[in-house]
C-alpha cells in the first residue's frame, strides 16, 4: 500500500492494489479513529467499514483511499475511495453504512468515488499538532500478511466480546436492580391503597358525625326561633297593657298627681316603650332567621325618612353629643322597604349615641348607582380589634366602662346586619379604641319612577 499526499486537506491517501493493502487498510483506519480521540467501539467500526469498503472495491483500476478532515459545519473523518475504471458491479454499501454515519456512492465515468464519513468525538480540537499525530498514526503501519490482520481481527473480536460481556453483566445487574425497585414500589403501592382505605372510612364516619350535627344544630336553631317568637308574643301583650295604663294616668284628663307619681310614670312609660321596642326587635329577627320577615318594596322619599330619623334621635345622645344629618338637598326617591331601612339607621344611630360622650355623631348619605350607601361615623370609645369579630354576635357586648351605664341586649348590629343582608345589602365595620367607630351600610338602588302629570282637563 503505497501512500501520498495529493492536497493540503487530505491527511494521507494510497493505493489499493492487493489483498494485503486491504489488511493495511484495517490497521490504518483504527490508527487513525484512536488519533482522533474516538472510543474503542468507534475504532472497530470505522476499521472494519473500512476493510469490508476496500474488499468489495479491489481489482478495480487505479483504486484510491484518502483519509481527509474537511471544513465544514460537522467536523468528520472523510475517507473517499476512487477509481478510475473496472468491470465489477456497483458498490455494495449496506455493510459499511451499518457502521458508519454516511456512506455514500458518486458514480463518475469511466470509473466511481465511495465517500465514507463518521463523526469526530466532542473531545476534539482541530489544529496543527493534532493533524500532524494523525498522519503519523496513518503512516504508521506497514503492509501486513494475512495472518496479522487475521490476529489482528481476532484481538478486535475478542474485545468486543469482552465488552459485550460487560455490557450484558451491567444489563443484568440493571434488571435485577429495576425488579428490587418494582417490588418497593409495589409495596409502596400496597401500604398506600391500605391507608387510603383506612382514610376513606374515617372520611365517611367523619361526614356521617358532620351530619348528624348538622342536623342538631338546624334543630336547635330552629328551637331558638320558635323560643322567641313564643316570648315575643307572650312579652308584647302585658308591655303593651303596661304601656297603655302608664298613659292613662298621664293623660290631661286622669287624676291629679303628684310631681313625683308623674316622674315615677314617665319612667315606667320609658321603660314600657324600650321593652315593647325590644320585644319587636326579637320577633324581627326570629322571623328573619326563620325566612318569614318579608319585604315591602316600595317608592320611599329619603329625604322625609332622614328628617324623621334625625328628630326623633336627637336628644337621645350625651349633652356633650351632636348629631349630624346629611343635608336634606335632592334626595332621590328609592324602591326599598322603609319600615326596614329606618330600623337599620336607628339602630346604628341609637348604637352610636349611646357610646359617645363627647363629639359628635355623623351619619352620610351617597348613590352610586347601582349602590347606594349609608355611613356612621362617632367620635366614641370605639371597639378593640381582638372584639371586632364578636361584636355582629346575638347578645355579645364590648365591655367597657360605659358597658354599665348604657346596659343593653347586645342585638343592635346583628340585628341591623340581618335587616341589610335581608334587602340584598351589606354591612361593613371598622373602629379605632378611643377614636371612634365606622358602619357603612350598602343596599342597591332602585330609583323610584317619577309620578306622571296630570292630565289637562278639556273643556265641556
Amino acid at each position: 500500500m503505497s501512500g501520498g499526499v495529493p492536497d493540503p486537506a487530505t491527511l494521507a491517501a494510497y493505493e489499493l492494489t492487493t489483498a494485503q493493502d486491504v489488511f493495511a487498510l484495517r490497521r490504518t483506519g483504527q490508527s487513525a479513529a484512536a488519533a482522533l480521540g474516538m472510543d474503542r467501539q468507534d475504532q472497530v467500526r470505522v476499521a472494519t467499514a473500512l476493510s469490508e469498503l476496500g474488499r468489495d472495491r479491489l481489482g478495480c483500476a487505479g483504486l484510491t483511499v484518502s483519509f481527509a478532515l474537511p471544513a465544514g459545519r460537522e467536523p468528520v473523518l472523510s475517507v473517499v475511495f476512487a477509481w478510475t475504471g473496472g468491470t465489477k458491479p456497483a458498490p455494495d454499501l449496506e455493510p459499511a453504512a451499518r457502521l458508519l454515519h454516511r456512506v455514500r456512492h458518486e458514480p463518475a465515468a469511466p470509473g466511481g468515488r465511495i465517500v465514507a464519513e463518521h463523526p469526530l468525538p466532542a473531545s476534539w480540537a482541530d489544529g496543527a499538532d493534532a493533524r500532524r499525530g494523525v498522519r503519523e498514526a496513518l503512516s504508521r503501519h506497514a503492509s501486513p500478511t494475512l495472518a496479522d490482520d487475521l490476529r489482528s481481527q481476532t484481538r478486535d473480536l475478542i474485545t468486543a466480546l469482552e465488552e459485550t460481556r460487560a455490557q450484558r453483566e451491567e444489563m443484568r445487574r440493571l434488571n435485577e436492580e429495576l425488579e428490587e425497585t418494582n417490588r418497593g414500589v409495589l409495596a409502596l403501592y400496597t401500604e398506600l391503597s391500605q391507608e387510603l382505605e383506612e382514610t376513606n372510612s374515617g372520611v365517611v364516619a367523619l361526614h356521617a358525625e358532620l351530619e348528624e350535627k348538622s342536623a342538631r344544630l338546624r334543630e336547635t336553631s330552629e328551637a331558638k326561633t320558635r323560643f322567641w317568637r313564643n316570648i315575643s308574643h307572650e312579652l308584647r301583650t302585658p308591655v303593651n297593657a303596661v304601656v297603655a295604663l302608664t298613659r292613662l294616668l298621664l293623660a290631661p284628663g286622669s287624676a291629679p298627681l303628684t310631681d313625683e307619681q308623674r316622674r315615677q310614670l314617665s319612667l315606667i312609660d320609658a321603660s314600657g316603650q324600650s321593652l315593647l321596642s325590644l320585644v319587636g326587635d326579637l320577633l324581627d329577627v326570629a322571623k328573619a332567621e326563620a325566612g318569614q320577615l318579608e319585604i315591602s318594596a316600595a317608592p320611599t322619599d329619603l329625604r322625609a325618612l332622614l328628617a324623621q330619623l334625625g328628630a326623633v334621635m336627637r336628644g337621645t345622645g350625651a349633652p356633650g353629643v351632636a348629631l349630624l344629618m346629611p343635608e336634606p338637598v335632592s334626595f332621590p326617591l328609592a324602591v326599598t322597604d322603609e319600615a326596614l331601612l329606618t330600623r337599620i339607621l336607628r339602630n346604628l344611630l341609637s348604637n352610636a349615641l349611646k357610646f359617645t360622650e363627647q363629639g359628635e355623631v355623623r351619619l352620610e348619605f351617597r348613590v352610586d348607582p347601582p349602590w347606594m350607601a349609608f355611613t356612621v361615623t362617632d367620635t366614641g370609645v370605639g371597639i378593640p380589634e381582638d372584639e371586632l369579630a364578636r361584636v355582629f354576635e346575638e347578645f355579645y357586648q364590648v365591655r367597657g366602662p360605659l358597658q354599665r351605664v348604657h346596659r343593653g341586649t347586645g342585638l343592635g348590629l346583628p340585628y341591623a346586619r340581618t335587616l341589610t343582608e335581608l334587602l340584598g345589602g351589606t354591612l361593613r365595620l371598622s373602629s379605632t379604641p378611643g377614636a371612634g367607630t365606622r358602619v357603612e351600610v350598602e343596599l342597591p338602588f332602585v330609583p323610584a319612577p317619577l309620578p306622571s302629570a296630570p292630565a289637562p282637563e278639556t273643556a265641556p
